[in-house]
């Protein structure tokens, strides 16, 4: 079972914090001083580090290697039509350069993790050396990104995804007659805007929710449009 499933109960603490969050940006998305983009500014836009699996009736995950190559074809396009109303130079990765820089994508997946666990959620799990401030960084790891692309800023996409199988909503209905209630799947997905020439991590935002669909290229889009609330407006 993937690391990422096993931590469905902090997911759903994560929930209930969102659910009870505001509807517009908090501070706490947004790096201290961060105004915003400059208009003309280049960003590049990372491989999304997407990956779909199957739910079993016990719970268990199994990749879908299909269903993964389909959400992937959804959300680059999805990010590209977001991308052409930034009024941003947006710029895309090369696939042998996306491959190349495959380790920066897996060092955000990990700083994500982070941001979303002692920052995003509050709490008990916060860090005060980061006094509830959005204070992390992927370090000088991000300049390979600037020397290939020129970008200034690079936007990475992590997303997480399960659904059902037939076996697990025969369970469902079978359980719900008892009274017993079991998740049809979940979608975690992590979104961060980065500088190239600093490593800050200038937005962050995060899904955690047991909706939504990858595999199909309308509710793609909205996954998309969800993640990418509240992102920076150039200036």
């Amino acid at each position: 079972m993937p690391e990422w499933f096993g931590r469905r109960a902090l997911c759903l603490l994560l929930l209930v914090g969102l659910g009870n969050a505001p509807l517009h940006a908090e501070p706490r998305s947004v790096a201290p001083g961060f105004p915003g983009m400059p208009k003309g500014a280049a960003i590049v836009v990372m491989q999304p580090d997407i990956e779909l699996f199957s739910l079993s009736a016990g719970g268990i995950t199994e990749p879908r290697a299909d269903w993964t190559e389909a959400a992937l074809k959804h959300v680059h396009e999805a990010l590209s039509h977001k991308a052409a109303g930034l009024g941003l130079t947006v710029r895309e990765l090369s696939e042998e350069d996306a491959d190349e820089l495959a380790e920066i994508n897996a060092l955000h997946a990990a700083v994500a993790r982070s941001i979303s666990t002692h920052h995003m959620s509050g709490g008990n799990l916060s860090l005060p050396t980061k006094d509830g401030k959005l204070d992390w960084s992927l370090g000088d790891a991000v300049v390979p990104i600037h020397d290939k692309t020129g970008s200034d800023y690079a936007l990475f996409i992590w997303m997480r995804d399960s659904y059902a199988s037939a076996e697990r909503k025969v369970a469902m209905v079978a359980l719900a007659l008892l009274g017993v209630g079991i998740t049809a799947g979940f979608q975690v997905g992590y979104a961060s805007l980065v500088d190239l020439r600093s490593g800050q991590v200038l937005w962050f935002n995060q899904l955690v929710r047991g909706t939504g669909d990858l595999r199909e290229a309308e509710p793609a889009a909205e996954t998309v449009s969800a993640l990418l609330k509240d992102f920076p407006e150039t200036k």
